[in-house]
């Protein structure tokens, strides 16, 4: 299994060249959207898109269009991207399911073409898209970018065209048709499309969002002041999790189960970091999207509810990130446990076996506390910690040989784990977290926003660090 297929653009592992600092959070279930209203109108005929976009739940979602009408919009559906605009339905034939991966999406304009087929195209990572569905006639006019109110992210008038994902690097360029490779590059050693800097003009209706300013996320930073006004965003919606340096979340395609504990599917929100087990039918669960058989990890949960909950790494069989078929965890887990009735517990199990079950091995766990984990696969060792303090005696340097062992012979990785009956826990591999950290901590590169300090010589889960230490 190899959770980070080299050209699967899930994220820029190159460590020099351009940087994009932040991306925004955006949640449907909170009605999160950005709007804009153009004073005056631009080139309603010729205009560029172009948008880095990490998807977090597979549901519909208006990335970009009319906020008014609704007539006009660019959209995943039924996992494609279509281009509504002037009664013609365009789709392209690709599918995007990957939720572990950044895409760049650019929507080309320009209906001045004679050629039909070249008045509309999408790009997705610097290539050309096969659209199905009818061309719009020459000089149709798009409506976008006339002066009427836009949004970026969702529509008001339709909840359930708000999406769910990551944006970062959002530009829209007036009176020009541009292509992908004014936004983006490939990577001269890894192959991956990654974002460069764009050097050209906007035009009067044109403007570019960085999201770098975190009381004003929608400010516009072309020069243009065309800013975006915020809609149930938030400074806590800014995120260091961009395409180039992709930080793991919760896998919403993968449903599992193995011979310890039946596992079902669980809700996952807020940026694919929050995950729930309300019914007690059968167990829930949920792996992170990026894994590890190297190098020392870091992650921390913040428990909101809790009845049984486990946390730490497991194996996994299949493609975490884009396969929707159910899955198997492995037969080696290494994971801390904690439940409502005072219990508390430290499993490690190899090829099906329980290795160690015994009680009384730490710090029994309450809503509020935060879970940290520390894996040392160099070292065939792991720790537990409760609010930033190891958690006993017992979960202090576990050896874990039997397990790094066996990956090591079988070439598998481990990934963030968990299993819950009627809990709910918040992830935070360092890209983003709903909860409001008064003292951020990174790890020693400087990466990851947690609530406590990555113990000396451990990583945050993304792409920059695990080129250097994964």
């Amino acid at each position: 299994m190899e959770v980070l297929q080299r050209t699967a653009n899930r994220g820029s592992i190159a460590t020099g060249g351009y940087d994009i600092a932040n991306s925004v959070k955006i949640e449907a279930d909170n009605a999160e959207v950005f709007k804009r209203t153009y004073g005056s109108g631009g080139n309603v005929q010729k205009w560029t898109f172009s948008v880095w976009y990490k998807r977090t739940e597979l549901t519909g979602g208006r990335i970009f269009g009319l906020q008014t009408g609704g007539n006009t919009f660019l959209q995943f559906a039924s996992d494609k991207l279509r281009w509504y605009v002037a009664g013609n339905d365009q789709y392209t034939e690709a599918v995007y399911r990957d939720t572990s991966a950044w895409y760049h999406i650019v929507l080309q304009f320009d209906t001045t073409q004679a050629t039909a087929s070249n008045r509309t195209k999408i790009y997705v990572n610097g290539v050309q898209q096969t659209l199905t569905g009818g061309y719009v006639n020459q000089y149709t006019s798009s409506i976008i970018n006339s002066a009427t109110t836009h949004g970026l992210g969702g529509n008001e008038f339709f909840n359930s065209e708000q999406v769910n994902g990551y944006m970062a690097e959002v530009h829209f360029v007036d009176g020009q048709a541009l292509e992908p490779s004014d936004f983006g590059e490939y990577d001269s050693d890894s192959g991956i499309w990654k974002p460069k800097e764009y050097e050209g003009t906007y035009g009067t209706t044109g403007w570019y969002l960085d999201f770098e300013d975190a009381a004003n996320l929608g400010d516009d930073v072309s020069g243009n002041n065309n800013h975006w006004t915020e809609t149930n965003i938030t400074s806590a919606d800014q995120a260091t999790d961009t395409p180039t340096n992709n930080y793991a979340t919760i896998s919403v395609t993968a449903q599992y189960t193995n011979s310890f504990r039946i596992i079902n599917q669980s809700n996952i929100t807020n940026g694919a970091t929050k995950i729930t087990k309300t019914d007690v039918s059968a167990w829930g669960g949920g792996v992170g999207t990026m894994g590890v058989k190297s190098g020392k990890w870091y992650y921390e949960g913040k428990i909101y509810d809790i009845d049984d909950l486990m946390l730490g790494f497991s194996t996994f069989s299949g493609n975490i990130g884009a396969n929707q078929s159910p899955h198997t965890i492995g037969t080696n887990i290494v994971y801390y446990g904690g439940g409502a009735s005072g219990s508390y517990w430290f499993y490690h199990i190899d090829s099906g076996s329980q290795v160690s079950n015994a009680s009384n091995r730490g710090t029994v766990w309450s809503v509020g506390d935060i879970i940290g984990i520390a894996l040392d696969l160099d070292n065939s060792k792991v720790n537990f910690y409760v609010n930033g303090s190891l958690a006993g005696s017992n979960n202090t340097n576990v050896d874990i040989s039997d397990v790094t062992n066996e990956i090591n012979s079988t070439g598998d990785f481990l990934v963030p784990f968990t299993g819950m009956w009627r809990s709910t826990i918040e992830f935070n591999f360092g890209g983003y977290t709903v909860t409001s950290i008064s003292s951020p901590e990174t790890d020693e590169n400087g990466y990851g926003t947690f609530e406590y300090a990555p113990p000396s010589g451990y990583y945050a889960l993304c792409t920059k660090n695990l080129a250097e230490y994964g």
